[in-house]
């Protein structure tokens, strides 16, 4: 089809003057405080979209939490006494608030505001519950009921008093998040909560997180910090950390993608770390994610069918909301932003902050925007931010704020209906509804209810639904109403959804504690069924498999293994099913013909199984060890290599100096075929002690590191295992079309910040290593970063990968991995050799003579 010319020139001319009005945004300018209106027309937001405004200030403040009760109110968390001037005075003002917001007129704005509590001192979030909400303020968490009805707070009641007790707004307790599993969980914390009969349960969980959580469909958790966009739980919580003598690898915490990458359409000179070279670009943007919060799983049909179970995450630091898809990978989620280059939403305003997102019953989704030119908390204030806030005039106005919505365009509101107000029967119904907010909400209020007329319902719903997400959603209201039985969740074991039938086995698990019978039941199923199952189901095997005798687990764990014990998950999921059983389930492998022959998967799970042994401390079990290893030493065997390596590697702690006392020398160390090399027999010595011998935590290694940097080394082993082993192989010689050697390697052994910049962003193309060049095919074409590891992980891997393999190097401390992520800050793409070697040669030229 031909475009007419007039229609070509205008369309050229529009896209000239929209080019043009972006580069001429002066990022040094003050950026004043825009209407409502004007602002709305700086927003740059995915083609088929449109923002909708539905709140503005004087009737919402400083919003920084959202949610909406069963009714279609809007809750906002109103932070009012944030950083009221650049020094942060006042912070302690009870001045916060949570409003209720309504529409009264069904126009799609919001009208009405109710304050439901007020004189808060820096409330950061709420969870809603019957008849009230549960309430994050002054470094607590309270309860608080409205009695009457009449949408104002009668009681405040004190919870929790150790909830957000560092009282940091950027590192404390926040989310509570109300998940599939009926618990409230929470960022940047390890607290979660649960109301059963009417008694509020208080449990210890993983810590998750920095601002803000979500979930997905089936319950999975998603968070993020700052610095790295998007993490989730890949299996439920508390389930991964049963065993006290493992520390996982995987599973929890997992990394969704590595791409820091965003996109601001406008400078962003007023950000903490601008100074720092790479943050920004020529333009003044930035480069990377400084600010992430909030992720949200979109769970609506309301957007296009590609929209769903995508994963959004705010960066107010860049005035723009990230999209990411979010793909299942086997037992793994990936995710990936489908628009490289361009933003879901984006601002020119400087003072667009969208700090918090969720949907709707419309489906549609909501953004709180704090609307704000300061952001950053005055703990953590640089020099830098403060000249250009000052010089920018961003400390005032505060008590602004807007409640954005973003749907389709030409999309109408409507009457959102009172749920509240619904039968248990059509509440039921919405279980299975398009909107994840409508199914979460329904199932809530049944629970809540505990309407026992419902159960019946449920069931028939759980086993003849004909939608699988509305049969979840009625296992978790049947749980919620503590009405599950044995002989209904072993039904489901069979059940064609692998969704509902882990969760029935998941459920299990509390019904078989105290029935012998029950027990039995399901142990003969599991054993039966194990060497037909898939990978996921193997997963939910291997984490309750726990519960089954020595027998019984031992068969299912071995199986598993065989099938499955390439992933690191599966790995971490059999060791926590095997707490205190560490040592039997290794004498069980040790002469299983199928573990005759090693593997890489094999050697690192060897290595956990000896690890958890050590760290156990049993004297009898580690000296049965030593004597399983001594009938007689064979120098070829792998596993015997393996199981010496790892004890000397955890004989590096002070805890374990002397652990075992002998008469006399051991068989051990007599013999001359020991299959270690001579700082490895020094390590391992220190845990035995005998007439003539007594190790000290002070005699020198070695390896040449103290005391804490063993112990670093020895968590180092663990982590490499996990995440590097695959590709440099267990023993650091490399894996043929995988990775190069990290033994004898300079890149491992020279600069300290040259190897933490490789770790942190990754490296390609041809790399030389002891005088031999590698390239793809041989090995990988790209190393890929591991930046959303933390700072202490990092540096225990490279301490360990600079003194293993005859390596010897000084150890890198957690710090200087952090210095370094710092000032490399905007760097988001793989060096090559060349451009690492140059950005050495700067920072050398930079340092004073």
């Amino acid at each position: 089809m031909k475009i007419p010319r007039l229609l070509l020139l205008l369309m050229l001319s529009a896209l000239i003057f929209s080019c043009a009005k972006e580069k001429s945004i002066d990022g040094n300018a003050p950026s004043p405080p825009k209407s409502p209106k004007e602002s709305l027309k700086t927003f740059q937001i995915e083609k088929g979209f449109e923002v909708q405004l539905v709140a503005t200030e004087p009737l919402v403040q400083d919003p920084i939490f959202i949610a909406f009760d069963e009714d279609g109110r809007l809750w906002v968390v109103e932070m009012r006494s944030f950083m009221p001037d650049i020094e942060g005075e006042g912070e302690s003002q009870p001045l916060g608030r949570i409003s209720i917001l309504e529409d009264s007129n069904g126009d799609g704005m919001m009208d009405k505001s109710t304050i439901y509590l007020d004189s808060l001192i820096m409330p950061r979030a709420l969870g809603l519950i019957k008849g009230g909400a549960l309430v994050a303020e002054n470094n607590a968490l309270w309860i608080t009921y409205d009695l009457n009805g009449d949408l104002l707070a009668d009681t405040k009641e004190l919870f929790d008093s150790t909830y957000a007790q560092n009282g940091i707004p950027e590192h404390s307790d926040n989310g509570l998040l109300r998940n599939i599993d009926n618990w409230y969980y929470n960022a940047k914390s390890k607290l979660r909560y649960k109301q059963v009969n009417g008694e509020w349960l208080r449990d210890i969980t993983e810590a998750r997180g920095q601002y803000g959580m979500s979930q997905d469909d089936f319950g999975r958790l998603f968070y993020n910090y700052n610095w790295s966009q998007l993490h989730a739980d890949l299996v439920p919580p508390n389930n991964l950390g049963r065993n006290v003598n493992h520390v996982p690898s995987s599973g929890i915490d997992h990394g969704l993608t590595l791409d820091r990458k965003i996109f601001p359409i406008r400078p962003n000179l007023a950000v903490n770390r601008g100074y720092i070279p790479g943050t920004l670009d020529k333009d003044g943007k930035l480069l990377e994610f400084t600010a992430a919060c909030s992720p949200l799983v979109f769970r609506s049909n309301l957007f296009p069918k590609e929209y769903y179970g995508n994963a959004f995450v705010c960066e107010p630091a860049g005035n723009l909301i990230k999209r990411n898809v979010v793909k299942e990978a086997g037992i793994i989620l990936e995710a990936f932003d489908p628009n490289s280059g361009r933003e879901f939403l984006a601002s020119t305003d400087e003072r667009f902050r969208p700090v918090h997102l969720t949907i709707g019953p419309d489906g549609a989704m909501y953004v709180a925007d704090m609307y704000r030119g300061l952001i950053q908390h005055g703990s953590y204030v640089t020099p830098y931010l403060r000249e250009q806030t000052l010089k920018k005039d961003l400390v005032l106005p505060i008590h602004m704020g807007r409640i954005w919505r973003i749907v389709p365009k030409k999309w109408k509101p409507s009457p959102t209906p009172a749920l509240s107000k619904e039968s248990t029967e059509n509440l039921i119904s919405r279980l299975s509804h398009d909107i994840g907010w409508q199914r979460d909400m329904a199932q809530r209020l049944i629970v809540e209810r505990n309407d026992k007329s419902a159960v019946p319902l449920l069931m028939e719903k759980v086993k003849n639904g004909n939608n699988e997400l509305g049969r979840y959603h009625a296992l978790w209201a049947l749980e919620g109403l503590n009405a599950l039985e044995f002989d209904f969740l072993f039904g489901l074991l069979s059940d064609p959804s692998p969704w509902i039938s882990n969760t029935a086995l998941r459920l299990l698990e509390n019904q078989i504690s105290e029935n012998e019978a029950n027990l039995l039941e399901l142990q003969e199923y599991m054993v039966s069924t194990v060497a037909k199952i898939g990978k996921q189901k193997g997963l939910q095997y291997a984490l309750s498999a726990y519960l089954l005798d020595d027998e019984s687990s031992f068969f299912i764990l071995k199986t598993i293994m065989e099938k499955f014990g390439e992933e690191a998950l599966i790995r971490d999921a059999v060791m926590s099913s095997l707490s205190n059983r560490e040592f039997k389930f290794l004498t069980y492998l040790w002469n299983e013909d199928s573990w005759s022959k090693s593997s890489a998967d094999k050697e690192i799970f060897l290595e956990m199984l000896t690890t958890s042994v050590i760290k156990k401390q049993d004297r009898e079990e580690i000296k049965s060890l030593v004597n399983l290893l001594e009938k007689p030493i064979n120098s070829g065997d792998w596993k015997t290599k393996v199981t010496l390596n790892s004890m000397a590697i955890q004989a590096a702690e002070n805890k374990n100096l002397g652990l075992l006392t002998y008469r006399q020398i051991p068989p051990l160390f007599q013999n001359q075929d020991l299959p270690l090399p001579a700082n490895k027999v020094q390590m391992l010595k220190r845990m035995f002690s005998w007439p003539g011998h007594t190790p000290h935590s002070s005699e020198m290694l070695a390896v040449s590191l103290n005391e804490n940097e063993l112990k670093q080394f020895a968590i180092g082993r663990q982590k490499y295992l996990a995440s590097c082993a695959g590709c440099h192989g267990s023993d650091g010689t490399g894996v043929n079309r995988m990775g190069p050697p990290l033994a004898g390697s300079d890149w491992v052994t020279d600069n300290e910040i040259r190897l933490s910049l490789i770790i942190l962003h990754g490296i390609e193309g041809p790399i030389e290593v002891s005088g031999k060049t590698y390239d793809s095919p041989e090995i990988l074409p790209v190393m890929p970063s591991h930046s959303t590891m933390d700072d202490a992980s990092i540096a225990a891997i490279l301490t360990y990968i600079r003194n293993e393999w005859g390596n010897q190097a000084p150890a890198i401390s957690g710090r200087t991995v952090s210095t370094t992520r710092h000032t490399s800050q905007g760097r988001v793409y793989p060096w090559n050799v060349d451009e690492l070697n140059k950005h050495m040669e700067s920072l050398s030229l930079e340092k004073p003579k």
